[in-house]
């Protein structure tokens, strides 16, 4: 579906203003106060009705998304059914759980150790919103870079809320991570004399963004699965983890499997585990769109937090500031941070800019959604959804004819289909669900409260604070996945796993009902999204 007649009168105003704004140059910054109002007023997060407070468990008193609290106030999936947990399927060192790029990083570290691992992912290998990230992969590699100054960014693009040793890991093994990447293969772009090539992204200070034309996380996860193939480390594809098992000691000792083409559940015991099964954006929070793939159900939070693991940040959920919002087909399609760090401006019906294009992600949401509710200057598409402009045809003023379609082919092809030419036409955007800030809480190494569980990668929380900047979640997966991987790995050498149990799981349900929840008839972990529509 390409623009309507409507629409195209509409970009004569975009195009009447492009030479005034290349003149002006770079938008104005937001202060610090003018970012805490638009923030408190109009980022979804600031929605006091949009959560809850938990009533039970190690977050008790704790706000979350509504979303959320249904499938932490709920049974578990598998209450009734009879498990001989004597019978065990799979006897391993470590257990990773989610086929990922923070599942395989932490796979291959833990192999290293000498341990024997078995990976388990509900889709396929790969399917994972690690395969769908696009921007690049921040690295502090260049002589007016460090990682203390990439530290700083991360502090406050995260609102100063980070977990300060989360943070210093990241960003201090983020060149380790960069080279390692790189020498398993990861074809990064380069100049001719094979220096990196590095840009911008919304809230740093420099040019740190590393990538892979607009398609960093495919590359990378292409790299990452072909090297545990390779090593022949087992994955077994289509079996969901639907609880954990917990030794006598209350130690983390495996997991109860369940295979999705055969509907049978089998016990792995495991001396580690590594959960790393990625975000919630399938949970729609407030009704948004999503940018994430379709096994993003939160399964690692509700089966982390049965087992006593707490949670960290929940309360802040990312939003992308330019998700489609038209055509309808691609509504929720991420639009690579990539497009606005090669210069692409956010302008208003008008033709103007209303915010400084590399303003960090939750600013900009923000800003975007103040322009369109409360100054009334969004643009409304056929189907009704409103939206803003995103000048992508900037770029090539900018930089020179071809630099879109050379750094961004896939977004090129992506609008293509449905006739829109990003290169000469402008996109339309709306800020879109795309990624979990917090997660369950973990140290440096990626443990939990809950001893011999880790986690990794999306799944993880303290690491980002109150907002992730671009390239750092590409980042974390690989850091903490290795970290945890590493560590897990070398600690299973020396830990005998004691008798097996699911007796937190009756713990859990029983403070749920001494705390009064009404469960409503729901069970979790959700494993997949709901979009049927059942008539009763």
């Amino acid at each position: 579906m390409s623009y309507t007649p409507q629409l195209r009168e509409l970009i004569k105003k975009v195009e009447a203003t492009r030479a005034d704004r290349v003149k002006k140059g770079n938008f104005r910054r937001m202060t610090m106060d003018e970012r805490d109002e638009v923030l408190s007023k109009f980022h979804p997060d600031f929605i006091e009705a949009s959560m809850r407070k938990l009533t039970f468990g190690v977050n008790r008193g704790d706000k979350i998304p509504h979303e959320l609290a249904d499938l932490i106030e709920a049974r578990s999936l598998i209450e009734g059914l009879k498990f001989d947990l004597e019978k065990i399927a799979y006897d391993v060192d470590v257990l990773v759980v989610g086929g990922g790029g923070a599942g395989a990083s932490a796979a291959l570290l833990a192999q290293e150790q000498g341990a024997d691992v078995l990976m388990v992912t509900k889709l396929r290998f790969g399917d994972a919103n690690t395969v769908m990230a696009q921007g690049g992969i921040q690295a502090a590699d260049k002589e007016n870079d460090s990682p203390a100054i990439h530290y700083l960014d991360v502090m406050g693009g995260g609102r100063f809320e980070n977990v300060p040793e989360l943070a210093r890991a990241l960003t201090n093994d983020a060149p380790i991570a960069l080279k390692w990447l790189e020498d398993l293969g990861v074809m990064f772009d380069k100049f001719p004399d094979g220096t990196m090539k590095s840009i911008h992204g919304g809230g740093t200070s420099r040019k740190r963004m590393h990538s892979a034309r607009d398609y960093s996380g495919a590359e990378i996860m292409r790299t990452l699965r072909d090297e545990v193939r390779n090593r022949g480390i087992r994955v077994i594809e289509f079996c969901a983890v639907v609880e954990l098992l917990l030794d006598s000691d209350g130690k983390a000792g495996g997991a109860v499997l369940y295979n999705m083409e055969t509907g049978e559940y089998e016990v792995a015991r495991a001396k580690t585990v590594i959960l790393a099964t990625g975000g919630s954006g399938r949970l729609h929070y407030q009704g948004f769109p999503t940018t994430n793939h379709y096994g993003a159900t939160g399964d690692a939070l509700v089966i982390g937090y049965r087992a006593g693991a707490k949670m960290a940040f929940m309360h802040t959920i990312q939003y992308h500031p330019t998700g489609a919002a038209y055509p309808p087909q691609i509504l929720g399609l991420l639009i690579t941070e990539k497009v606005r760090g090669l210069g692409a401006e956010p302008v208003n019906i008008d033709g103007e800019q209303f915010v400084y294009h590399l303003e960090t992600r939750d600013v900009a949401s923000a800003a975007i959604i103040r322009e369109i509710k409360e100054r009334g200057k969004g643009i409304t598409t056929p189907t009704g959804m409103v939206g803003v402009w995103l000048d992508s045809p900037m770029i090539d003023i900018i930089h020179g004819p071809g630099t879109v379609e050379k750094e961004l082919p896939a977004m090129v092809r992506q609008f293509a289909r449905f006739n829109v030419d990003i290169v000469r036409e402008p996109m339309l955007i709306y800020p879109c669900l795309h990624y979990q800030n917090g997660g369950l809480l973990i140290d440096e190494n990626g443990m939990t409260a809950v001893e011999n569980l880790y986690v990794a990668g999306e799944a993880a929380g303290g690491i980002h604070g109150g907002n992730r900047l671009m390239g750092n979640s590409l980042l974390d997966i690989v850091v903490f996945g290795r970290r945890a991987g590493r560590h897990a790995g070398a600690r299973a050498k020396d830990i005998k796993v004691k008798k097996l149990s699911l007796n937190h799981v009756d713990a859990y349900h029983k403070e749920m009902e001494a705390a009064g929840v009404d469960t409503g008839g729901r069970v979790s972990p959700m494993l997949l999204p709901r979009y049927t529509h059942r008539v009763e």
